[in-house]
């Protein structure tokens, strides 16, 4: 699934309707770039740092249910930090690319009813994911949200070129 970009020229009714809009978009454009790739590749590293693509659709799984349900909406979990293995991103290999593509929207699909019935002025609940700092507005969380998924998806471009020539945008 493709999404159109979401040009700051196109009408929108609510900020919110923007972060939503936005986090859609970066999520299936990550996920249509990993898709992209052949099965081997997105399980290569092409970088020093040593992270794969699959590794990053799970890790941005993870951060938007450590910033989202388990910090903001303070649902308990047994670990948020499901996407590392010691002080690494990782992927069993049993984990299959679709699960885990699957699982990011999903993930999503929770952020996005989140952003639909909550006001972004909202502060979110107390707990383990600030580690005794005051929660932060939905607004400043979303923002982070989006930042991070636009920061990732370009490190995605250059593993794409890299390994099939492909030139994102």
């Amino acid at each position: 699934m493709t999404i159109e970009f979401p040009s700051p020229t196109r009408p929108a009714g609510s900020t919110a309707e923007v972060f939503a809009g936005y986090l859609s978009y970066f999520r299936e454009t990550l996920l249509a770039k990993a898709s992209a790739l052949p099965e081997g590749e997105r399980r290569t590293s092409r970088l020093p740092s040593g992270w794969t693509p699959v590794e990053l659709v799970k890790h941005l799984r993870y951060v938007e249910l450590r910033w989202i349900e388990w910090g903001f909406q303070g649902v308990p979990f047994d670990d948020p930090w499901g996407d590392r293995n010691v002080d690494r991103w990782y992927v069993a290999p049993e984990e299959s690319f679709a699960e885990l593509a699957e699982a990011l929207r999903a993930q999503g699909e929770h952020t996005t009813r989140v952003i639909a019935k909550t006001d972004l002025s909202a502060v979110g609940q107390p707990g383990p994911r600030w580690e005794g700092a005051e929660p932060p507005t939905l607004e400043r969380i979303l923002f982070h949200l989006v930042q991070e998924y636009a920061r990732h998806v370009g490190h995605l471009d250059i593993v794409v070129e890299l390994a099939v020539g492909a030139v994102g945008e």
